[in-house]
């Protein structure tokens, strides 16, 4: 799980400052409404133990700035500028252990009324020690919760809308009320979505299945990372809608993301998946991933923005 503890510096409305410093008003417009975006960016400390690996940071950066044009909101960096403040974070919080970093886009003035035009926008980018969001080294338990994913004429969910996270937040509450790690959540066609705040993987005789990017959720970027390694590993993958049943009569599920990494399902509604253990096309997927986040040689390299973190002895 995420520490309880922030990294000492923060990037906050154009400035590095201590993340004491990186405060805003209670009257701030994204906190009362919700009008801002997010991302969720992993650093892993690489096997050397001296540099962080950034996973795919190009991508968040792009898709952080594509989320925040969703909320007209208009920011002084492009994609690669952003990347750099966000390696210059790394550099000045010269972290020991995995990290989470989360840039914030975010409706800044002192105003009332819903809207997004005409209300300045800022950034704000901190971190802090992230291990294991959900169990990936034992399966977890799911339940299918009753709260709906939001509509994209509602709230899109292929962005990472922060008041949109309400809707994540009531459906993890009832799955862990009734017992179990986390829900899945159905679109409003009744057809399975994603997890709550992750994507979602079915296979099926010996095919992996997930759902399209139409289906109401997140257009994610670990997602597409195994799309990619399960292409280039001979596995079939098919891109579709998946009925609920399904979920009762497949092989294996997984649940994906930058939090979550890839966290394998052992049940499902009191329903056991396979044989209740990590099946193999999950494991296969899981050790390759970590391989690459770990900086281990692997045609995947380019994906890893490495930042070099050792301190000189007797430094803070």
């Amino acid at each position: 799980m995420a520490g309880t503890e922030l990294l000492p510096i923060a990037f906050f409305e154009g400035r590095f400052v201590p993340i004491q410093e990186a405060k805003v008003s209670i009257a701030t417009h994204a906190l009362q409404y919700g009008t801002g975006v997010f991302a969720g960016i992993r650093g892993y400390l690489d096997r050397d133990g001296q540099t962080i690996n950034i996973f795919r940071l190009p991508d968040h950066t792009r898709r952080l700035l594509q989320s925040a044009r969703l909320l007209r909101a208009e920011l002084p960096y492009d994609a690669e500028s952003l990347g750099e403040l966000i390696v210059e974070l790394v550099r000045q919080n010269a972290p020991r252990t995995d990290v989470y970093i989360r840039p914030f886009v975010y409706k800044a003035d002192l105003e009332i009324g819903p809207k997004l035009k005409g209300v300045r926008d800022e950034l704000a980018i901190y971190m802090l020690p992230m291990q294991e969001y959900l169990p990936i080294t034992h399966p977890i338990r799911l339940m299918t919760t009753s709260w709906m994913r939001t509509v994209d004429v509602v709230i899109p969910s292929r962005a990472k809308v922060c008041g949109a996270y309400v809707n994540s937040a009531f459906a993890k509450d009832q799955a862990m009320e009734c017992g179990f790690d986390d829900a899945i959540m159905l679109n409003h066609h009744g057809k399975v979505a994603e997890g709550s705040a992750a994507n979602l993987f079915i296979v099926r005789n010996g095919t992996l299945i997930t759902t399209p990017v139409t289906a109401d959720i997140l257009e994610g970027i670990t997602r597409r990372t195994i799309l990619e390694f399960a292409h280039d590993l001979g596995i079939p993958v098919e891109v579709r809608e998946i009925d609920r049943s399904e979920l009762y009569i497949c092989d294996e599920a997984f649940l994906c993301g930058t939090g979550v990494q890839i966290s394998p399902i052992g049940n499902i509604d009191g329903r056991t998946v396979g044989t209740g253990e990590i099946g193999p096309i999950t494991a296969r997927l899981q050790q390759l991933y970590l391989a690459v986040v770990r900086g281990e040689d692997t045609p995947y390299r380019h994906y890893l923005t490495r930042v070099a973190v050792a301190r000189e002895a007797g430094a803070r």
